[in-house]
C-alpha cells in the first residue's frame, strides 16, 4: 500500500511540474526570440550613448508608423534594444532603478501580434 501511495505522489509531482513548465512556455509564445535577441544585442546596446539611443528610438517609431510592416525579428530587435537601454539606465542611475526596470519590462513585454493588429486598424 505504501509503495502505491509513493508512486502516486511521484506521478502527481511529475504531472504538476510538467503542467507548470508548459504554462511558462505558452505564456509568451515569442519568449525564445526575445531571449535570443537580448543575448545578441546586450553588449552592443550597453555601449550606446544618448544619441545612439535617440536614433534607435526615432527609427523604431518611423518604422512602426510607416507603410511597411516590420517582420517579427525587426519588431523585436527594436523593442528588445530599447529594453536593454532601459536596463542600462537603471544600472547607471541607481535612484531611477525602479523606473528603468518598469520601462524594461514594458518594452520586453511588447507583442508582435498587438503590433500587427494595430497595423490593420
Amino acid at each position: 500500500m505504501r509503495k502505491i501511495l509513493h508512486i502516486t505522489v511521484i506521478t502527481l509531482l511529475l504531472l504538476c511540474s510538467t503542467l507548470a513548465m508548459s504554462q511558462e512556455k505558452t505564456a509568451d509564445p515569442d519568449a525564445e526570440i526575445k531571449e535570443m535577441l537580448y543575448n545578441k544585442y546586450k553588449k552592443e546596446v550597453r555601449s550606446y550613448d544618448k544619441k545612439d539611443f535617440d536614433d534607435l528610438f526615432m527609427s523604431f517609431f518611423e518604422s512602426q508608423n510607416g507603410e511597411k510592416v516590420l517582420t517579427k525579428e525587426e519588431f523585436y530587435t527594436y523593442t528588445i534594444k530599447i529594453a536593454i537601454y532601459s536596463e542600462k539606465l537603471g544600472l547607471l542611475y541607481k535612484s531611477q532603478k525602479a523606473e528603468s526596470d518598469q520601462a524594461k519590462k514594458e518594452w520586453y513585454d511588447k507583442s508582435y501580434q498587438d503590433y500587427l493588429n494595430s497595423k490593420k486598424n
